[in-house]
């Protein structure tokens, strides 16, 4: 949601204006290795790399804090303490860090443009510009949402992500295309990613006649785990009936809510505090996002405080993308509160901007950038916020290197974790649950085949 020059609209300028950066990150232990940037190219057994039992023995690695190589152990997908049982596969990492893989907690796949041809963006003045746009490009696509998803989602799996919270469009016109992409994508991927859809209703709840409907049939039908919904107040201008209307879905079907947030100021904050409201009154708890919560960043301690108090009462997440100075949410007064934080890609290559990876070690190079962290500490930090804030917004385990964690981890060239911040080094192995599903930076296709997305 930015604009670059004087008259003109682009997804950073509207993300732009809201007041200065309220707190810094928190503290987490610097975790830091051996060097490992002579180490040979990860070499694997015969068969390793494909789809198997999750039971394996990955050896030579450095895990964080630890002073030399070791090996490590999985039985099932899960970390074991236990040595590995006979006829494992055997992996050789080659000195290289093992780190968690990392979470995508706010994504936009289905808008995506990724791996097809150049588009030329135009000007907007404003969401309604941006939701016409996304129309006129989704109509000239040659290839279908689940195509331009997976190819988007394999490089994001071959660059480390284990878990993503896709937000897919759903209007008149676009009628469920895009949810119904997204779940295609994620019946392909279901081996190597952990992904949860929301439909989104970017043109509006109310202002667009038509999409109530197409919400309520994607979460009767089973599409999505979550309903949206986009700026009560501010966009669909009718922010009791978008929320009613919202929670109302949710709440029949049994499914979860992700709410865009972009409104700031008393229009923010009524809406946050209807979105408290009402996860209070149908004991939604647990089940509620907010996204992007523009309103939030800038306020005094005093101001925050009792909001982050609610928030943390319930249980209601949230989510940043980390796109300025001004708009990254203040991470560790929220966690002081107990809130759930996790951090995102948004739109990648899509109408609204030209920009984007879905590279979640590189997001996590830009909160550091943007929070203008240097301490080891801090940069640290910014990958517990990419990995472990994300799956507490999905809830998901984290995958964490512990004996019965999830064995979900890249191995990196790299020294420690603040270095891999900043420096952002390939994903030579890429493991969702003991399986090796990318390697040399390439996701490798059900079957061992790999592709280049």
């Amino acid at each position: 949601m930015r604009p670059s020059s004087p008259g003109t609209f682009s997804r950073r300028r509207m993300l732009a204006g809201a007041a200065a950066l309220a707190g810094t990150t928190a503290t987490a232990s610097a975790a830091v290795g051996t060097p490992a940037a002579a180490a040979p190219a990860v070499a694997a057994a015969p068969g390793a790399g494909r789809p198997g039992n999750g039971t394996a023995v990955f050896r030579n690695v450095v895990l964080p804090g630890a002073s030399g190589p070791t090996d490590l152990v999985v039985v099932d997908g899960r970390v074991s303490h236990r040595p590995a049982p006979r006829g494992a596969q055997v992996v050789d990492g080659g000195g290289r860090l093992a780190l968690p893989s990392l979470v995508d907690a706010h994504i936009h796949p289905d808008k995506t443009t990724w791996g097809g041809s150049w588009v030329s963006r135009k000007p907007a003045s404003g969401i309604a510009d941006y939701v016409a746009q996304d129309v006129e490009l989704f109509n000239g696509q040659r290839r279908s949402v689940g195509e331009r998803a997976y190819g988007l989602m394999t490089d994001a799996v071959a660059r480390g992500t284990r878990g993503m919270r896709a937000h897919a469009d759903v209007a008149p016109a676009y009628d469920l295309a895009g949810v119904e992409g997204l779940a295609e994508t994620r019946r392909r991927l279901r081996h190597a990613l952990d992904v949860q859809i929301v439909a989104f209703p970017q043109h509006g709840v109310v202002r667009t006649p038509g999409t109530t409907e197409l919400l309520e049939e994607a979460a009767r039908e089973g599409l999505v785990d979550m309903i949206g919904g986009i700026d009560p107040g501010g966009f669909d201008q009718a922010p009791q009936e978008q929320l009613d209307l919202v929670f109302g879905i949710a709440d029949r079907h049994g499914v979860g809510v992700d709410i865009h947030l972009h409104d700031r100021g008393a229009k923010g904050l009524d809406a946050l505090r209807g979105i408290i409201d009402r996860t209070r009154a149908l004991s939604l708890g647990g089940k509620v996002t907010v996204s992007h919560v523009f309103c939030l960043t800038g306020l005094t301690d005093a101001e925050l405080g009792p909001l982050a108090a609610d928030l943390g009462d319930l249980d209601i997440a949230l989510t940043t993308v980390a796109p300025s100075d001004t708009l990254v949410l203040p991470i560790a007064r929220l966690r002081e509160h107990g809130v759930r934080v996790g951090l995102g890609s948004d739109g990648v290559r899509d109408s609204w901007s030209p920009f984007g990876n879905a590279d979640m070690l590189h997001r996590a190079h830009l909160l550091g950038w943007v929070t203008d962290v240097r301490l080891d500490d801090e940069l640290s930090e910014c990958y517990r916020v990419a990995a472990h804030g994300g799956a507490d917004v999905m809830g998901l385990p984290h995958a964490d290197l512990t004996p019965g964690a999830p064995a979900d981890f890249v191995l990196v060239r790299g020294e420690c974790v603040p270095q891999v911040v900043v420096d952002t080094p390939r994903r030579d192995l890429v493991v969702h649950g003991g399986v090796v599903v990318a390697r040399d930076g390439e996701y490798i296709e059900r079957g061992g085949r790999p592709t280049g997305g």
